[in-house]
């Protein structure tokens, strides 16, 4: 079987979770730092406005001064980190399977091109997704999938002595006392 958007949806572009605590945050899409200059081009041709924070990064001291950053993440557009900036949610068009279409869809982000595969030991299909939550699987048929995972995998991969994450600050409206804003030393 293929991996094939379910009729109507567009949840991937829309929900965004609190990972891996809620006190990051609402994370964003992952963009790796070479995405990032192309992702703001976009937005400025599409007249929209994005906003971009830091996602991981790594330092060989511990004190965030010295931070290189290994990927970034756009944030949604609603004031609780929800729903892509690039997801037309205004016109009355719809992508090829009835939900919302991407303004961006053939220059989505590395990360978009990879979901629903999680990585991890082995790769899972996310199951938020409700192709898979109806308990379809597709695992002869992810090889673009696979392969943007992997990319990203390989541009992640590190051996620095000192991993950093980035508390984004925003959630939920009564979440807001319990989530932090900054960089944050992975322990």
């Amino acid at each position: 079987m293929e991996f094939r958007c379910v009729q109507d949806c567009s949840q991937c572009c829309i929900e965004r979770e609190y990972y891996p605590k809620k006190i990051f945050g609402k994370i964003g899409v992952l963009i790796l730092p070479e995405e990032k200059e192309k992702i703001e081009q976009l937005a400025i041709k599409n007249e929209l406005k994005v906003l971009i924070f830091p996602r991981i990064g790594i330092s060989k001291e511990k004190d965030s001064t010295s931070i290189q950053i290994l990927a970034y993440q756009m944030m949604g557009k609603e004031k609780n980190g929800n729903t892509c900036p690039f997801l037309d949610t205004e016109t009355k068009k719809t992508s090829p399977h009835g939900g919302f279409p991407c303004k961006i869809y053939e220059s989505r982000p590395l990360a978009c091109k990879a979901y629903p595969l999680i990585e991890s030991k082995p790769m899972i299909l996310d199951q938020k997704c409700k192709f898979c939550k109806e308990g379809n699987t597709a695992d002869e048929n992810l090889n673009s999938e696979i392969e943007s995972l992997l990319k990203i995998k390989t541009k992640m991969t590190t051996n620095a002595k000192f991993v950093w994450r980035y508390a984004t600050g925003i959630g939920e409206e009564q979440d807001k006392p319990k989530i932090k804003k900054g960089w944050i030393l992975e322990e």
